[in-house]
């Protein structure tokens, strides 16, 4: 089944994700949280965030692995996220840019199962 999902935008919800659950992947690292009831979104919506500081590189580079987090989210979390979670994807220097998509959709995967063991 496929979800929808929301671009997380406000820093407090990005705070909220880091003090949560995590899973390395070698490409990137996954921060997980399920939200509470009293939160104003949506509980059928899953909600993610994309990160990468500026040791992934200049603009250019931390855009171009932005892109590719926003990809492979977009495969894997609309069908194995779950709904009222919210999500918090964090590049890692050089290998997140260059790593090949296959092996960073199967490390979400992974990282989703984990998170949500």
């Amino acid at each position: 089944m496929t979800q929808r999902i929301e671009t997380l935008a406000n820093r407090p919800d990005f705070l909220r994700a880091a003090r949560a659950g995590r899973a390395h992947a070698p490409g990137f690292l996954v921060q997980g949280r399920k939200r509470r009831e009293g939160e104003p979104a949506d509980p059928d919506l899953i909600r993610v965030g994309y990160t990468c500081s500026k040791k992934v590189g200049n603009a250019v580079a931390r855009n171009r692995a932005k892109r590719r987090l926003r990809e492979i989210a977009r495969a894997v979390i609309t069908t194995e996220g779950r709904p009222g979670w919210d999500y918090v994807l964090i590049g890692r220097p050089e290998l997140t840019a260059t790593l090949p998509m296959d092996q960073m959709r199967a490390d979400l995967s992974r990282a989703l199962q984990k998170l949500h063991g």
